[in-house]
């Protein structure tokens, strides 16, 4: 019995159709058939009925369905973690992150973790903050780090780092000599970048200055990129903006009436193993020099 006929068997099994079958695979239709009929060969028992073009599981391939997908799955996690084994690491550590933790403050702490335990391989999921708590629900990550609190009770979840949010703009003398009200009036306030604090925010920015112009942009990268080319003004967390305002592509703007917010970074986990622990002790460590 060869793997790949067990692989085919499954997409087959899924698709019920052997032309979407070699699609998927990249194989062709009379390949997907030879594939079929070794491993039927191979167990004396036939795993799908056919009927001209159409065909559909048998009770003994309905059957069958589960262990050749633990089959599988036991080889491909075996050959990942003998990769693994050849490469010097002995402990894995998967961490869900959102991508304004990501692009930001994760790769220099990553790297330092990385040179300190390089027995531990890590891998990293990107996803939204909203996401990753079920992430880590369901145990497809070892650890989450996000910008708000999740929803889910069966995980811990707390805060490892405060920060202030500041208003930046573009490095134009304009921006340098106005002040918030005018500031307010000539540029647009880029809004709804982070997940947690822009509700409550904004309404108090608009109750403040009821004729401000706002534009929606999902991800903080853009926004940052938007204020750069003269855009807009936003409220972003200060590691955000860190680098742009050390390297004077942005500045910070004074907020004189708007009541700044805070953004917390919270750690998520549902079973600390010794490597999320390691991580989560080393993250925080290096949050406090911020």
């Amino acid at each position: 019995m060869e793997i790949k006929w067990l692989k085919t068997f499954i997409i087959a099994a899924k698709y019920e159709n052997f032309r979407k079958t070699s699609e998927e695979l990249f194989l062709t239709q009379p390949a997907i058939t030879k594939h079929i009929k070794r491993l039927e060969e191979n167990l004396n028992i036939e795993l799908f009925d056919r009927n001209g073009k159409k065909i559909s599981l048998t009770s003994a391939g309905l059957h069958y369905l589960p262990y050749a997908r633990e089959i599988v799955e036991k080889y491909e996690k075996g050959l990942a973690d003998f990769e693994s084994w050849k490469q010097g690491y002995n402990h894995k550590l998967i961490i869900a992150t959102a991508p304004q933790i990501a692009s930001s403050v994760l790769p220099a702490i990553l790297r330092r973790f990385m040179d300190e335990n390089p027995n531990i391989e890590v891998f990293i999921n990107v996803l939204k903050s909203y996401e990753i708590g079920e992430e880590i629900s369901v145990g497809r990550a070892d650890l989450g780090l996000t910008r708000i609190k999740p929803i889910q009770t069966n995980i811990q979840s707390h805060i490892v780092h405060e920060e202030p949010v500041i208003l930046v703009g573009p490095n134009e003398d304009k921006v340098k000599l106005e002040d918030e009200k005018i500031l307010f009036e000539k540029y647009r306030v880029i809004t709804h970048n982070h997940p947690d604090y822009w509700r409550n925010l904004l309404n108090e920015i608009k109750r403040l200055y009821p004729t401000v112009r706002t534009m929606q942009v999902n991800q903080i990268e853009i926004t940052k990129q938007f204020i750069e080319q003269g855009l807009g003004i936003s409220y972003l967390p200060f590691t955000m903006v860190r680098d742009e305002l050390r390297m004077n592509k942005l500045i910070q703007i004074k907020s004189e009436h708007i009541h700044l917010p805070t953004s917390s970074t919270y750690v998520l986990t549902k079973v600390e193993t010794n490597e999320a622990n390691k991580f989560i002790r080393f993250f925080k460590g290096e949050m406090s020099k911020f």
